[in-house]
């Protein structure tokens, strides 16, 4: 629970954050490589760490992992410009893929199939608590101390962890000598940055049909095809297809994969449409998703309680219901609607994110033995993992591309213009810029977003649908 703390608080207090660390080292062009950089590494390490946790035991994973991410979040509050601070928040990442599926699992191996669907709701808890703390914290230090001190607030939560961890988690582990599929982790993160590079800088910094994309767009395609043949025919693979012969998991990860695409498309840039279009303070913004993270642990275990009485499918229906109310409320919302309006969406996400991912995990280590549950809860992690990942580069490009061309349209210089956005998440920069292009920003960021907000919707109505193909049969 202190590690998914970590990893709880890191999602809400750098969400509150970005805003303000735009604005001071610059780059509002680089803003989604900021989580996609973070995001890339957490979905191709998540795989390897769940078969590494089958082999070693979850308790050596588990500390490796908590140790790199504390070693990446000490680097990250280091960071001078936005190149640096994205590279260290690969480095961050690189330590996160262990965090949040290695607890699930360990979750997994302690409690029996009954007592799970409540534990897996109670753990969600954690949830709440960084959702009360991690933006009030978030937008003190970001207010009266450093945006630095956001990253490393990890650092002692982190130790604690570890020295829990190593008192009272103990495991019998047969160990085996089991080859680590680490030349499809190589095609897969090749395959995932491509495609990554061409989803922000499509229509930004290179034109659709330009050379530099057809290319990366290619090269995607290559890997990942390299990656579907090599696991096939692999020993040990990375990611074992055989899983998803089960429709009930095969499903449940289709619907993590889009469920990611929502939850980065609300966490990311609802920070920057609070502060950017309605103008006002991080500390405002950072409420508007804690009322998601209120919402989610909330419905995690009610969800607890309603898989053992109405079964997995329905509860997860309710959630499906839940995703599409939030991504209708985005849809409408506008700068006079104010905050309020932004915390219903942001509670209603929420609660349709607890109800259906708690059914997920809950469903995932009931159909496999201890030897797969590893790697069966991380395939499901790195589905919704890798959703967020091509949806904060999909999302990112969107609002860069419709901004760049609002401003095209307004007569603004595209590259100069499209970074000046960020002084509107700085209330001194703010007050330099002249009237007249403070509202073409301001216009132009409210439009950008609004398109943003139509793909989190069109991605809830689809997590719905998909959710309507799980088994009737199979509960929890």
């Amino acid at each position: 629970m202190l590690a998914m703390f970590m990893a709880a608080v890191e999602a809400t207090i750098v969400s509150t954050a970005m805003p303000v660390i735009v604005a001071e080292i610059g780059g509002f062009s680089k803003y989604s490589w900021i989580f996609s950089s973070y995001l890339l590494m957490n979905a191709v390490t998540v795989l390897i760490y769940g078969k590494l946790s089958d082999i070693f035991g979850r308790k050596p994973v588990l500390i490796f992992g908590v140790i790199f991410f504390l070693f990446g979040s000490l680097l990250c509050g280091l960071a001078q410009s936005m190149e640096m601070l994205i590279f260290y928040r690969f480095l961050q990442g690189f330590g996160a893929g262990a965090v949040m599926p290695i607890a699930s699992t360990i979750v997994g191996d302690i409690y029996t199939k009954e007592e799970r669907a409540k534990i897996q709701g109670y753990l969600s808890s954690v949830w709440g608590i960084s959702a009360i703390t991690g933006p009030i914290l978030g937008g003190l230090l970001v207010e009266y101390v450093s945006w630095r001190f956001v990253f490393w607030i990890n650092i002692p939560v982190g130790i604690l962890a570890i020295i829990g961890l190593i008192t009272f988690l103990h495991e019998q582990v047969d160990k085996k000598k089991v080859k680590i599929d680490y030349l499809g982790s190589l095609y897969l993160f090749l395959a995932i940055s491509a495609i990554m590079f061409v989803l922000v800088e499509g229509g930004v910094g290179f034109p659709w049909t330009s050379l530099p994309i057809l290319l990366l767009s290619g090269t995607f395609l290559f890997f990942m095809i390299l990656f579907i043949l090599h696991e096939k025919r692999v020993q040990a693979p990375m990611m074992p297809f055989s899983l998803w012969k089960e429709r009930a998991i095969l499903f449940a990860n289709l619907t993590s994969f889009t469920t990611g695409i929502i939850l980065i498309g609300i966490s990311s840039f609802l920070p920057t449409y609070v502060q950017g279009v309605m103008g006002k303070s991080p500390m405002v913004a950072g409420f508007t998703l804690t009322t998601m993270s209120i919402g989610w642990p909330i419905a995690s275990t009610l969800a607890g309680r309603l898989i053992l009485k109405i079964g997995f499918r329905t509860t997860s229906t309710i959630g499906g219901f839940f995703l599409i109310l939030g991504g209708f409320i985005f849809y409408h919302l506008s700068a006079d609607d104010g905050p309020v309006m932004a915390m219903f969406g942001s509670f209603f996400v929420g609660v349709g994110m607890g109800l259906s991912t708690t059914s997920f995990i809950v469903l995932i280590q009931s159909t496999v033995q201890w030897s797969q549950r590893g790697i069966a809860t991380a395939t499901n992690m790195f589905m919704r993992t890798l959703g967020s990942t091509v949806g904060a580069a999909l999302l990112g490009g969107i609002l860069n591309s419709r901004l760049s061309n609002y401003l095209k349209l307004k007569g603004e210089d595209d590259e100069s213009a499209l970074n000046a956005a960020h002084s509107l998440l700085n209330p001194h920069d703010q007050s330099l810029l002249s009237s007249e292009m403070k509202t073409i920003l301001k216009e132009g960021l409210n439009l950008a977003l609004h398109n943003v907000y139509i793909g989190v919707l069109i991605f809830a109505v689809i997590s719905f649908f998909l959710i309507l193909f799980l088994p009737h049969d199979k509960k929890a």
